[in-house]
């Protein structure tokens, strides 16, 4: 049952939208001349329907409920007048150029991360285009973009600034966000992607809708009050009429995946999706998407943000999992982060050591059912049956900046050497690697939390629940606003930045890390027991051998304020293949020696890593 406005073509339209605790719905037509049009109930229980001839693209609708309130429509493709206006009608039709598109395998991705509002000035779909090239020359291969369901604005100010949101606050999963572009626009981006051999990921969420514009609760029970969640109520997974909202929701992942051609979906917060039902809602879209997959010219995939530390998520059914391809493993973050910056407020209190960073390369997760004093109780369980690349990682992502106070990356907090240690960290690991945009050259600009919003009531309680959130790092002065359209204005990327002075070193490190992760054996084998991670807590020192059949290489990363002394653990003569202290990456010059022998000693530089190859 596909809900929504299905447009056959020839002024054909097919009605349908799932209501089944109402008595009537009926189909308001806005045209010149208005009509109201009742829908029949269908065979299938819960759903109204009906086909009606000369309806045409960009028809204007709402479904007009038990004789009463109009509202645009739940599985609405297009808002153009935003979350409170009528919905519109969308001919899905596209000249598609990407027959030849066998997609990008999940072990090879490199994810790169962006918010379409602030990535380009004109913050749309369109302009995301002309840069994809100067991506793909880096070596990114798949582009994630944050929430575009339709979310909320002020439009009663210029244009250009009626729409801020980080997209979480969507409430019309299916319609692409006005602001960005039409739908035509989105599968533009996307033909464009695979033009240039780049995957797309769409971030989806499908554990809330926002909360202004949501009216979802007038059509059908989409929530439960059995669970509560940040936002409030839950989504109604395994309660009285959940098979509807189940649908709703493995419709719409299908709906991106064939109508869009997106590559994968990542599943915002899983932790706050609630099913105590013998088929976790997780388990039925996985499986789902794999059979739509059958039928598919290439691979998609199911991506997890979660951090329950549990591998259910990502073991397969036959193992008692639910059957996703990833999940998200914020220790490796954490136990880097804290590393880089000292940090230890917050969750970052149950990190700082060397020793967690070791185990996060070779386990995956540091807390694996240990105490978390942060938590205050055990925490997660070992995934070491799961491979590496069923694990996202990263340094800088949305959250991890723009939940600080002031939305600062990482340029503006620790040293230049430190930020080639941390790209290092993570495109040397065996995980797959995500950056967050501009982070490949180290953006000064700030990444805030921003929104946009046309009740006043709703405005003062985000500024004041924004303000309590950080009350507890006793800060002195107040977060920036979030309604401010500065604060948003501030977060647009200065893509000039990649060529200027130690900007562009930054990024053609990026680029040569990358390119060793794409080509060395070692590097590309992606198998837990073939990589080997130790620590020296009282050097700050970590290091991590990686091998395949035929050939071995290994890296020490110094987190220490000072120059430290170590012997590597090799067992025949080592060629250095990367020092990140060396002149030629604006280092301070490194005394680790070109070739060394088993045995010798050598001296790495604060904040540094060093990469040797061994001979066979």
């Amino acid at each position: 049952m596909r809900t929504g406005a299905n447009y056959l073509g020839n002024g054909e339209c097919e009605f349908t939208v799932w209501s089944p605790t109402l008595n009537s719905v009926a189909l308001q037509i806005l045209t010149a001349k208005e009509q109201i049009i009742p829908l029949k109930p269908h065979i299938e229980a819960g759903y109204w329907q009906i086909k009606l001839n000369d309806v045409y693209p960009d028809t204007l609708y709402r479904y007009v409920l038990d004789g009463e309130n109009a509202f645009a429509d739940p599985a609405s493709q297009y808002q153009p007048e935003g979350v409170h206006g009528p919905s519109q009608v969308i001919d899905p039709q596209f000249n598609w150029t990407d027959d030849n598109w066998t997609g990008v395998p999940l072990e090879a991705m490199i994810f790169y991360e962006l918010h379409v509002g602030t990535f380009t000035p004109e913050g749309t779909f369109k302009a995301i285009i002309p840069r994809l090239a100067e991506l793909r020359e880096v070596g990114i291969n798949a582009i994630e973009i944050m929430p575009i369901a339709q979310f909320p604005g002020d439009t009663h100010i210029e244009p250009d600034l009626a729409y801020r949101n980080w997209g979480y606050d969507g409430v019309y999963p299916f319609a692409v966000q006005n602001s960005y572009g039409t739908p035509a626009d989105l599968k533009e981006l996307v033909n464009a992607c695979h033009q240039h051999g780049i995957a797309v990921v769409l971030d989806v969420v499908y554990n809330h809708f926002g909360p202004e514009g949501n009216y979802m609760g007038q059509f059908a029970p989409y929530f439960t009050k059995t669970y509560k969640t940040p936002w409030g109520n839950a989504m109604n997974f395994d309660d009285a009429h959940s098979q509807g909202v189940r649908h709703y929701f493995i419709q719409n992942a299908l709906y991106w995946l064939g109508e869009f051609h997106i590559d994968a979906l990542r599943l915002d917060a899983i932790q706050a999706i609630y099913d105590l039902g013998a088929k976790h809602f997780l388990w039925e879209l996985a499986e789902a998407v794999h059979h739509f997959c059958q039928n598919a010219n290439c691979k998609r995939y199911l991506i997890a943000e979660s951090d329950l530390n549990n591998p259910q998520i990502i073991r397969p059914p036959e193992l008692g999992g639910y059957g996703l391809d990833a999940q998200w493993s914020d220790d490796f973050h954490h136990a880097l982060h804290a590393l880089l910056t000292g940090d230890r407020q917050g969750y970052y209190q149950d990190y700082g050591e060397c020793t967690q960073l070791a185990k996060a390369y070779q386990d995956t997760f540091v807390y694996d059912w240990l105490y978390a004093p942060h938590r205050k109780r055990f925490h997660g369980i070992p995934c070491r049956d799961r491979p590496p690349f069923q694990f996202s990682v990263c340094i800088q992502n949305h959250d991890q900046i723009g939940n600080q106070m002031k939305g600062d990356r990482l340029w503006n907090r620790i040293s230049f050497e430190g930020l080639k240690l941390a790209a290092g960290a993570v495109l040397l690991s065996p995980y797959l690697p995500l950056l967050f945009m501009g982070e490949e050259y180290g953006e000064t600009a700030p990444f805030m939390y921003f929104v946009s919003h046309s009740d006043p009531d709703l405005i003062q309680a985000v500024r004041a629940g924004r303000k309590q959130e950080f009350e507890a790092f006793h800060y002195d002065e107040d977060p920036p606003d979030p309604e401010s359209a500065e604060t948003f204005l501030r977060c647009k990327l200065n893509w000039q930045l990649r060529n200027e002075g130690k900007h562009k070193v930054l990024l053609d490190w990026h680029r040569e890390l990358i390119n060793w992760r794409k080509t060395h054996p070692a590097l590309l084998k992606k198998d837990r027991n073939c990589i080997e991670a130790t620590s020296n807590e009282e050097k700050q020192l970590v290091i991590v051998r990686r091998w395949s059949e035929a050939n071995k290489v290994i890296f020490a990363m110094n987190f220490n304020q000072s120059p430290i002394t170590l012997t590597l653990p090799i067992e025949s003569t080592a060629h250095k293949k990367l020092d990140s202290a060396d002149t030629v990456w604006s280092g301070p010059g490194s005394p680790a020696p070109n070739n060394l022998s088993v045995g010798q000693e050598l001296q790495l530089q604060p904040h540094s890593l060093v990469l040797y190859e061994l001979e066979s």
